[in-house]
């Protein structure tokens, strides 16, 4: 078996190609944690022992084939319960089994120990983003993607990371352990980053656990992995880790501007800000559905530019925002907007396309909704 290996792995390096390099290009990426690179090990363990039962039963088989062909005169000869063969055809699986399944095992078990954790991230799905909670430090965003709609509609050049770039990554730090609590608000999603060798289900009223400890700093990529909804191909991930005091000081950054946020719930905000604010969010959040004109894909997303009872009944489309609409795509916001960010949308969408109602939502108003 050893054999084997050297001499595969020379093979490749003739070619110009190295065992890491056609890993990362043909095969499951190692990955940049222990648990991965355990993982990939496992994967080409079990892989060459295959092989070598391919080998060895292909070759005996052709073997056979060849040496007592008829064209030689062989004679098919009758026999029946060989004890000895019976035997040996029972063992020697048998024990290939338990010896491929003493390592399984064991990697299996560090998979689903998530204890010790130093960070709890609460990830929950919903069609088509990631909401990302870092328990007990009130941090909380959703990250969506970026990749402009000219690109995927064909109107531009794609990027490099078509498809696969946020607005807002997930920031993990590195050499600490990291524990997912992972749920979904309306389907089923599966949160997939191969580098972490992470793939778990996200389901609707349960919560699923994982955990991740990164070695090397970097940006890593993934996507979710269940077939979600008509935009399920536009729901990527990415991960920015850091060094440990990096990650310490974008996280004290992010609890601040937090702060600052609750703050201005209380304050009256002018109509410039909130036009201001509500078009990010409206850009980050509403336009892959309503367009980013406001004209909407009847009848699934309905017109926002020229919808009366948007302009007419404030009330209405403020609880259309905050709690959805059943049955139909429209997700509630509650969870995942703030009430800054719930105003400023709900006043950029009235004042937008020649809505021009006026009027602003004041945040302080969201929140005694939300509140009730």
């Amino acid at each position: 078996m050893r054999t084997l290996l050297v001499w595969v792995a020379g093979c490749w390096t003739l070619a110009g190609l190295s065992p890491l390099a056609l890993a990362n290009g043909w095969n499951m990426p190692v990955g940049v944690t222990d648990l991965s690179r355990e993982i990939y090990s496992l994967h080409m363990t079990i892989f060459w022992i295959c092989v070598a039962i391919g080998v060895v039963v292909f070759g005996v088989m052709f073997y056979s084939l060849f040496r007592f062909r008829r064209s030689r005169g062989a004679k098919a000869d009758n026999f029946h319960e060989n004890t000895t063969v019976e035997v040996l055809w029972t063992a020697i699986p048998l024990l290939i089994l338990v010896g491929m399944a003493v390592p399984a095992t064991a990697t299996l078990v560090k998979m689903y120990d998530a204890s010790d954790a130093e960070l709890d991230v609460m990830i929950t799905g919903q069609q088509w983003r990631w909401r990302y909670e870092y328990l007990g430090e009130d941090v909380a965003f959703t990250s969506n993607m970026s990749t402009p709609r000219a690109q995927i509609r064909g109107e531009e050049a794609r990027g490099e990371h078509y498809l696969l770039e946020v607005d807002e990554p997930l920031v993990l730090p590195t050499n600490r352990k990291v524990r997912f609590l992972m749920t979904a608000d309306d389907v089923i999603h599966s949160w997939w980053v191969p580098d972490l060798a992470v793939k778990q289900d996200t389901i609707p009223g349960f919560i699923n656990e994982n955990w991740v400890n990164i070695d090397e700093p970097g940006i890593y990529r993934g996507q979710c992995a269940e077939l979600c909804g008509m935009d399920h191909g536009f729901m990527p991930i990415v991960v920015h880790a850091m060094e440990g005091e990096e990650f310490d000081e974008w996280l004290a950054e992010r609890k601040e501007a937090a702060a600052e946020e609750a703050l201005g719930v209380d304050r009256d905000w002018e109509l410039d800000e909130l036009m201001e604010r509500g078009e990010a969010v409206y850009g980050s959040i509403c336009a892959s559905c309503h367009q980013a004109e406001g004209q909407g894909a009847p009848p699934a997303f309905p017109s926002l530019a020229g919808n009366e009872r948007l302009i007419e009944d404030v009330e209405w489309h403020v609880q259309t925002i905050v709690n959805g609409v059943s049955g139909t795509a429209m997700p509630a916001f509650r969870s995942t907007l703030n009430p800054v960010e719930i105003a400023a949308v709900a006043t950029f969408t009235r004042n937008a396309w020649g809505n021009d109602t006026g009027d602003a939502v004041q945040p302080s108003e969201i929140a005694e909704q939300l509140a009730q």
